[in-house]
């Protein structure tokens, strides 16, 4: 419980820093009339709106188990994900739709050097919250953190990329070319989605999280089980499920299988991840 409330507690923290980013973006797309740096603060503010969902998602995450949810609440983080990535992808749907339509008649840009430097800040806010983010994400085994780390990643190669549009513009080239941007800031927002999809579905489905072989290695350092099968591992990195056959004496204790069980679990808890549950079904080896 004290792990998601700290988790809750870096959302809020990187929420005013992306709400802020937002507002300067936004503010200074409009002055300028740049579609590129307007895009770039929508995303910004999908980057607000995912950490919003994430702390809903965590909020109900960290509710105990109960008769409904007796695997407790877990995947609410993992569908809080699943919900920024379609967000993302109607934002990125919204942007690139708006780039086609105006590229044919592109408007002038109005850039000063404070619109300027108010963008350079915005990135090295996005750089400094990105690696913070990510790092007690890491350091938490928190799947929200990573992954709205990852979002808010791309969101730095876009200001990269509006920037150097605008400094090319100031250098004499065309006003399409903000357009061009604005079209590749649609993509990476998709990619970005695309990452996010890729990785919560896989849990969502069960794919297997642990590989079979280095679950075999640990088992296999316990004399008294004489084969292993059916290994199966599901979950997230703060959430996992293992389940194994093991064969044993026929003629082992109940009590020595239970202790069996415990080692079992601990040890992968030790060489894995904390957050392992396993559940171990014990046969009577016949040779």
């Amino acid at each position: 419980m004290d792990a998601y409330k700290k988790v809750k507690n870096v959302l809020l923290l990187i929420l005013v820093a992306n709400l802020a980013v937002t507002i300067m973006k936004l503010i200074v797309g409009s002055y300028i009339q740049s579609t590129s740096v307007l895009a770039d603060g929508f995303h910004s503010f999908s980057d607000s709106a995912s950490n919003i969902v994430g702390i809903i998602g965590i909020s109900i995450a960290q509710r105990p188990k109960d008769k409904r949810h007796p695997y407790g609440h877990t995947k609410f983080e993992v569908l809080s994900s699943l919900f920024i990535g379609i967000m993302m992808v109607f934002i990125a749907l919204k942007i690139v739709t708006e780039a086609i339509l105006k590229i044919k008649d592109p408007e002038s840009l109005n850039m000063t050097n404070v619109s300027f430097v108010i963008l350079i800040i915005t990135l090295i806010i996005n750089i400094v919250v990105s690696k913070y983010e990510y790092s007690v994400g890491k350091k938490m085994n928190s799947y929200i953190l990573i992954s709205d780390s990852l979002h808010t990643r791309s969101d730095v190669y876009v200001s990269i990329g509006v920037l150097v549009t605008l400094i090319c513009i100031k250098l004499g080239f065309p006003p399409v070319i903000d357009k061009v941007v604005s079209f590749v800031v649609g993509i990476f927002i998709l990619h970005g989605a695309y990452e996010i999809f890729k990785s919560t579905i896989k849990i969502l489905v069960d794919g297997a999280v642990i590989e079979e072989n280095k679950i075999k290695e640990i088992v296999k350092e316990f004399n008294e089980i004489k084969e292993i099968k059916n290994i199966r591992s599901r979950g997230s990195q703060n959430d996992i499920h293992v389940d194994i056959d093991i064969l044993v004496e026929p003629d082992m204790t109940v009590e020595k299988s239970h202790e069996l069980s415990h080692k079992i679990e601990n040890t992968m808890r030790e060489k894995i991840n904390r957050n392992i549950q396993v559940t171990t079904h014990i046969e009577p080896f016949y040779k």
